[in-house]
């Protein structure tokens, strides 16, 4: 059990996530679109429980692993918050992250969405899975995901799976010089998004795209999610950084 939160830090954390959330509102209305309409995942890897305990009473009450093992040793200990899966999924954990997570967004392959939908399918209740479809959108040899034109090929196949809710696209941005640079990327998700949708009526209106460097550009191309965590817990060790969704 953890004790009560530390009053500093759960000010400190309050006030990151009131800058995030400015940052958020003023790209949304250079574009004309509801703040409400973007949801901040807090990337909490490497961050310690008592940190996370006091992000939540701050407010950050959705938060993102990276890793199902370090998610595992977390969840249980922070009451009151959501978990997305923000990092790359293994087959062989793909059931432990079913029984941690409340969504997860790097679904990269045909092979992984199958495993998640038999998965998902033993749970009692019928609750259907929510996963974002991870879109390699630059073709970039060092990130997993769907090339565009393999997505398309597979999608109907995807969206026959009876036990995901396939809630949108997922792409991790360039790492680039300048948070502009990064603009194309995301615009590229956001088209492939309405060209997907044209004709196919399973997939989502989900975008999770933009981290702390370039959050603000992703959202001004229409971002849903942004994955946030530098911004709001500072620096990390730099043996935490990397991995698919988080910051680097």
């Amino acid at each position: 059990m953890t004790g009560p939160p530390d009053a500093e830090a759960v000010a400190t954390l309050a006030a990151a996530r009131f800058r995030v959330l400015e940052t958020i509102a003023a790209a949304c209305r250079r574009t004309g679109r509801d703040p409400g309409d973007v949801q901040l995942v807090a990337v909490s890897k490497t961050v310690p429980v008592e940190r996370l305990v006091a992000g939540v009473a701050a407010g950050l009450t959705l938060l993102g692993e990276n890793r199902v093992q370090e998610a595992e040793s977390k969840v249980a200990l922070v009451e009151g918050a959501s978990w997305h899966l923000v990092g790359p999924l293994q087959s062989n954990k793909a059931r432990r992250a079913l029984e941690i997570f409340d969504a997860i967004e790097t679904v990269d392959s045909l092979e992984l969405a199958r495993r998640l939908d038999r998965l998902a399918g033993e749970r009692p209740g019928g609750r259907r899975l929510e996963v974002y479809l991870q879109v390699n959108v630059d073709r970039d040899r060092a990130k997993a995901g769907f090339a565009p034109e393999q997505l398309e090929a597979q999608l109907p196949d995807l969206e026959r799976l009876p036990n995901l809710s396939l809630e949108g696209l997922m792409t991790v941005g360039r790492l680039v010089a300048g948070p502009e640079e990064a603009r194309p990327t995301f615009a590229g998700l956001r088209e492939l998004s309405e060209r997907l949708r044209a004709r196919a009526s399973g997939l989502g209106l989900g975008l999770s795209m933009g981290m702390s460097d370039d959050y603000a550009v992703a959202v001004e191309e229409g971002a849903t999610i942004v994955r946030v965590g530098r911004a709001i817990f500072g620096e990390r060790p730099a043996a935490g950084r990397g991995g698919a969704g988080g910051e680097r």
